[in-house]
């Protein structure tokens, strides 16, 4: 039976399991790892989840008003979700990014018809970077302070501190994981960037089953700017919280739904990309890169021998194709 779609929102979600038989073997891993490869999402990454929840809630609540604009910051999967859904909703997108973007992320926003500008150029958020070691935490909460209410046709979507980010995890990732895996996930390792994620999945997994652990990944020591060390290589969507003023960490992380952070740092998350994509034929980015490192060294734990842990791949490494991660 034949089957067509009518619109690009009704592709999002339902991302397969994988199970990284390659890198496993290579590995000698005693454990399971899966990736769930979210860049099966119709624009390649898992931010065309929370794209969709957060505009679907806006103009439920009338934040979002007919011919309105969307306006946030981003690092850039989530303005790509936003531009792509906004494009086929008849929304104008105006999306802020870092200064170290790629450019695929660059022009892939503007082929969706989204003025896209760097965040720098915003005084507020450029002096918070200066007094901030060029940390971009830090320039997240200068932009949002900035812009938050000042503007009722423009909808300003905060997907650090917008409920309906965790909520559509909770409702749709978070019962794949389960439902693929038929129960017998015991650990999931997730990404730390806004928190959605994390919270989302953890929280319905736990009330599946409590015993399940849930490792949220965070940028290692070398790989966050500091006084010494201000323009680090970094990984691209994953931001720390712990370690850093409580102002920083975003809204959205309930530190009950996880068990552990686990620091990468850029190089580690590089080199476990480049390496599945040669055992498994599937090119993931940086922040998988890094969940994917993750994933591994907990493998590796003795008492996590026979159990299966779900990696939550967020996003496809075409978007890289131009930075250090492929080059």
């Amino acid at each position: 039976m034949g089957r067509i779609y009518e619109s690009i929102t009704e592709l999002i979600g339902h991302t397969p399991l994988l199970r990284l038989n390659g890198y496993i073997k290579k590995n000698g891993l005693d454990a399971d790892i899966l990736g769930k490869i979210e860049f099966f999402n119709p624009n390649q990454s898992i931010k065309d989840r929370i794209a969709l929840s957060m505009i679907e809630e806006a103009e439920k609540n009338g934040s979002l008003k007919k011919g309105g604009t969307i306006l946030e910051a981003t690092s850039g999967n989530t303005g790509i979700g936003l531009s792509a859904i906004a494009a086929v909703k008849g929304y104008k997108t105006h999306i802020y990014v870092q200064d170290t973007v790629s450019e695929e992320r660059f022009k892939v926003m503007r082929a969706f018809g989204t003025e896209v500008s760097n965040m720098s150029d915003v005084s507020e958020v450029d002096k918070a970077l200066k007094e901030n070691n060029n940390d971009y935490v830090a320039g997240y909460a200068a932009f949002y302070e900035k812009f938050l209410g000042k503007d009722d046709s423009v909808f300003l979507v905060n997907q650090d501190a917008n409920p309906a980010n965790p909520e559509i995890h909770y409702k749709t990732t978070g019962p794949e994981i389960w439902e693929d895996s038929e129960g017998t996930v015991d650990i999931v390792v997730a990404a730390v960037g806004t928190g959605g994620t994390v919270t989302g999945v953890g929280k319905y997994l736990k009330e599946k089953r409590p015993d399940i652990k849930v490792i949220a990944v965070q940028p290692g020591e070398n790989s966050i700017p500091s006084k010494d060390n201000p323009n680090p290589e970094e990984i691209a969507g994953v931001h720390p919280f712990v370690g850093i003023p409580a102002e920083f960490v975003p809204s959205n992380l309930d530190d009950r739904y996880y068990d552990e952070c686990f620091p990468v740092e850029t190089s580690q998350a590089y080199e476990a990309a480049r390496e599945v994509a040669r055992t498994d034929g599937i090119l993931i980015g940086a922040s998988s890169g890094a969940i994917l490192y993750a994933a591994t060294q907990v493998a590796k734990r003795e008492e996590n021998k026979d159990k299966t842990i779900v990696a939550i791949f967020p996003d496809t490494g075409l978007r890289y194709l131009s930075t250090n991660l492929f080059g």
